[in-house]
């Protein structure tokens, strides 16, 4: 098979997803051709979410999915060329920077913008995928809203966890937080709000075993779940649960070529998307793990496109 030449562009953008397609928005209107790579899952997280009542400028519920094929078709109509393809190496230490896709396309930019997103970690059992958006959730920001005077439960002990177990009481009857071991990592303040707030009840030393719900219509009625140092086993009736055990940035592939903080998050300069490599910056959930949301993301894709142009142009 006969090898593609290089592609070269002045803005590469790795990944896709609300920071990766408004970066290349941005990009395309400023007259930089930018080319879009995306991997197997276009539109990143998003894409599993589906209802959306967060995003500014629609009044009526939105679905995910469109959200994110609306942004692309936006990009493209604007001038940015869509490959897919899956970077699986790069180099930032020459100039123009290089990137090579599984296809062994190779590619060389004269600035990058990563946007590659961050997974949620799940606790892998069948039935939680199988209610994925029925009543099992990774974002309590996203889905709180729709247990109103409902019983949830989340799963973790950090920092996360308990903010999310926190949030959710302004819209659940009672939340259950569900901790594997006997003491929480979560910081001290934030345990003290979490012990004196009376919708929240804690089971230690639990882990959870299966989701249990009705397949049609497809929605969460309990869980079963376990004692780790008991062994005994035990139903919970709930609508809902949110896992918040942590998030994984998709980083691996600039290990040791861009600062990341022990999480494996990309570090940026403060207001800024510049990584410790001038010309490349980070936008979204890989950089971000403290709002995480589609408009902040969103937000960071514009700023990395502007700060790119403007680097361009020096």
């Amino acid at each position: 098979m006969s090898q593609n030449p290089t592609k070269h562009t002045k803005v590469l953008i790795i990944g896709s997803g609300p920071a990766g397609y408004t970066a290349a928005v941005y990009a395309a209107r400023a007259m930089l051709n930018p080319i879009l790579v995306y991997g197997s899952e276009p539109g990143g997280q998003l894409t599993t979410t589906t209802d959306v009542e967060n995003f500014p400028g629609f009044a009526d519920v939105i679905q995910g999915p469109w959200l994110m094929d609306q942004m692309k078709e936006q990009a493209k109509a604007v001038g940015t060329e869509m490959i897919e393809d899956h970077i699986s190496s790069v180099n930032l230490k020459i100039t123009p920077f290089e990137a090579v896709g599984d296809t062994g396309q190779k590619y060389t930019a004269d600035s990058i913008i990563i946007s590659t997103g961050a997974q949620a970690r799940w606790l892998n059992i069948k039935s939680e995928q199988e209610f994925r958006g029925f009543g099992v959730s990774a974002c309590a920001t996203c889905d709180g809203f729709f247990f109103k005077d409902k019983e949830v439960a989340v799963v973790g002990g950090g920092n996360a966890a308990v903010e999310e177990a926190m949030f959710l009481t302004k819209f659940a009857s009672k939340v259950k937080l569900i901790h594997r071991r006997d003491t929480l990592r979560a910081e001290k303040m934030l345990q003290k709000k979490l012990m004196e707030n009376k919708k929240i009840e804690i089971i230690w030393d639990t882990v959870v075993e299966d989701v249990i719900g009705d397949k049609d219509p497809k929605n969460v009625k309990g869980i079963k779940v376990k004692n780790v140092k008991t062994s005994k086993t035990d139903e919970i009736k709930l609508d809902g649960i949110f896992i918040a055990i942590g998030h994984d940035p998709a980083t691996q592939l600039f290990k040791d070529q861009l600062s990341m903080d022990k999480e494996g998050y990309l570090i940026t300069k403060p207001d800024s998307t510049e990584t410790n490599v001038p010309g490349v910056y980070a936008a979204g959930d890989v950089k971000d793990k403290t709002f995480r949301q589609a408009v902040t993301a969103a937000g960071m894709g514009c700023m990395a496109a502007l700060e790119a142009e403007k680097f361009l142009s020096h």
